[in-house]
């Protein structure tokens, strides 16, 4: 549902994708559940290049939830992914961040947490959102 929000509100300079992998580093690779990317790239692409995602969010699931709250935020952080999202389910919650200049154990930029919230979340960047969470509760 959140691919299908992002997809209807974005500006033509992005778009939205599902099961799209990313190359984090030479070997590395995620595939966020959502992800922005830049517009106009090849559709046949099954691996981006970081440098072409603008936002990747993970819905957290039990399975998932070390990696999705620690090691992909730092390895997407140190990839310069500009904004990440973790959608936390029962209840649903965002949660965004973006980029920061906080630099990390290891030397790398780590994101900063700009909104979180159940009922709405309000974003100037990656571009101006107003997002009802009830819009992408299953």
């Amino acid at each position: 549902m959140l691919w299908l929000w992002l997809r209807s509100h974005a500006p033509t300079h992005v778009e939205a994708s599902l099961a799209v992998g990313v190359g984090l580093s030479p070997n590395t690779s995620r595939q966020p559940d959502v992800l922005l990317h830049h517009a106009g790239l090849p559709s046949d692409r099954s691996l981006l290049r970081a440098a072409d995602v603008v936002l990747a969010v993970e819905i957290v699931s039990p399975g998932t939830r070390r990696v999705d709250r620690f090691a992909k935020p730092g390895e997407y952080a140190a990839a310069g992914i500009p904004f990440y999202w973790r959608i936390e389910q029962d209840p649903v919650h965002l949660y965004a961040y973006r980029l920061g200049d906080r630099i990390g154990p290891g030397g790398e930029r780590q994101y900063e947490l700009v909104d979180d919230g159940s009922e709405v979340i309000e974003l100037t960047e990656p571009f101006a959102i107003k997002l009802p969470i009830a819009e992408i509760r299953p």
